[in-house]
């Protein structure tokens, strides 16, 4: 599963609760940085990084893609 621009945007403005810590945290740090600089290049970055995190974990995830597929 890959996350669009749009759910990326949606994770870094709402509050969604997650099964994996690691998810949690990450989506955390990002929204940090997401307030400090909204711009098309970090919501990029935080698309890349939110991807390349769900296909190294994919295996574990099933309720949180479910829960990111809703967005």
């Amino acid at each position: 599963m890959n996350v669009t621009i749009q759910q990326t945007e949606k994770l870094l403005r709402e509050n969604h609760k997650f099964t994996q810590l690691g998810l949690s945290m990450m989506i955390t740090r990002l929204k940090s940085l997401w307030a400090k600089d909204q711009s098309q290049e970090v919501l990029q970055k935080s698309m890349n990084e939110i991807n390349t995190f769900l296909d190294k974990f994919k295996s574990g995830m099933a309720s949180d893609f479910e829960i990111i597929s809703k967005l």
